[in-house]
């Protein structure tokens, strides 16, 4: 197995799992970074996914409302805010590694990803909606991270052979610009208001009738990251050294907050909430990092990503236990997402029976309990670490096609 074909799988939901591979047999430092944050992630949003099933009583806004959010939760849903943005971008990296390997000539993206990104939206519709309602018909569709990665996936796959430089373009006008059109809506009767929904605004796309879509996240901003991740793909290249790589990573992180800092310092642009003041100064402090998540703005991609681009270079030479433990959970993506969901579906329901409703209709947890989301998080870290690490060993010495896409 090849390292670039490895760490493309990866990011990309595709055929092997850098994770699911003894570190000794991985001769490239690169894929054990890029598993690591891919795993570190994934047990942050663990973290969110509790809170939100624990937690459904008390929904937060976007951006949320800082006088009425607990900071035990503005926080730790400001920690989940670097999943998406990592999944992202991480899988327009690893596609251009895959289509690129450092031995032999180039091969056909295209095909890879279209397959990818539309299995991605059917399950998105079919099992991850069940896995979140528990509907079965479903009676709403809930189109969220798997299809804003699905279809740039697809989008990246009809892009993939235009030249690196316009992709560049397109990719930074797109993450850059998007916010100026933050004030652009249409009516629900206008012909483009689907479409219009689809790319940039949160909202229902099919409001009545016996099933309803409604959509989380608007995929535009996705599409950007993606490409960029795409972009970004040579920096791990077989011809760039570490230490070469690292540089460049660690000049990405700080280059991103630095314009971040700058930017929303001075509330000049890339988040329509401007931060002000707080009684406290940890008010103060949510207020400056409470940005708008549906979809992502400037701020927010320039935070998550700088963070990323940050933590790649930490990871770069990250061959510990704690690095193995983490690759598993990274070496496992579709797998370990759909088998959490379903993990947390049937835990709430056996609370809620042997518990009963106790915030109105509900099971959940009071605002001053915050502590048993963290609990609960880390008990279930093992629960879902066995399987995971069973599924990527079974993955890698298996010959059937379905496995590959998990």
């Amino acid at each position: 197995m090849s390292s670039t074909a490895s760490l493309s799988s990866t990011a990309g939901f595709g055929p092997a799992a850098v994770g699911s591979v003894p570190l000794a047999a991985v001769r490239a430092p690169r894929i054990v970074s890029i598993d690591i944050l891919r795993g570190l992630v994934m047990l942050v949003m663990l973290l969110d996914h509790v809170r939100e099933t624990l937690y459904l009583h008390l929904q937060v806004t976007d951006p949320m409302t800082i006088a009425n959010t607990p900071a035990a939760v503005f926080f730790s849903r400001f920690a989940a805010h670097f999943c998406a943005p990592a999944f992202v971008f991480l899988t327009g990296l690893s596609a251009w590694l895959y289509a690129n390997p450092p031995a032999g000539t180039p091969r056909p993206v295209k095909s890879f990803l279209m397959k990818r990104g539309f299995l991605l939206l059917f399950l998105e519709a079919t099992v991850i909606t069940f896995a979140w309602s528990g509907d079965l018909p479903p009676k709403v569709i809930y189109l969220q991270v798997i299809w804003a990665i699905g279809l740039s996936m697809i989008v990246l796959a009809l892009m993939s052979g235009l030249p690196r430089k316009l992709l560049a373009a397109i990719g930074f006008i797109i993450v850059f610009g998007h916010n100026a059109l933050a004030g652009l809506s249409f009516a629900p009767d206008s012909p483009l208001y689907v479409p219009w929904t689809l790319l940039l605004h949160r909202g229902p796309v099919i409001a009545e009738g016996a099933l309803q879509v409604k959509l989380t996240y608007p995929a535009l901003p996705w599409i950007g990251v993606i490409l960029l991740g795409w972009v970004a793909g040579p920096i791990y290249a077989h011809t760039v050294g570490a230490a070469r790589r690292i540089k460049l990573l660690l000049a990405l992180g700080v280059a991103c907050l630095a314009l971040l800092l700058f930017l929303r310092g001075f509330n000049i642009y890339g988040e329509n909430a401007p931060w002000e003041y707080g009684a406290t100064t940890v008010q103060t402090v949510m207020s400056f990092l409470n940005f708008t998540k549906y979809p992502p703005s400037l701020d927010y991609l320039l935070t998550t990503l700088g963070a990323a681009f940050l933590l790649l270079a930490a990871f770069e030479r990250a061959d510990n236990r704690v690095g193995r433990f983490l690759a598993t959970f990274g070496g496992a993506p579709m797998f370990y997402y759909i088998g959490h969901l379903l993990l947390l579906l049937t835990l709430y329901k056996i609370l809620l029976a042997v518990v009963g409703p106790n915030q109105g209709v509900r099971f959940g947890v009071n605002p001053d309990q915050f502590w048993v989301v963290w609990v609960a998080t880390v008990a279930l870290i093992p629960v879902l670490y066995f399987p995971c690490r069973a599924f990527a060993r079974y993955k890698r010495t298996s010959k059937r096609a379905w496995v590959r896409y998990f």
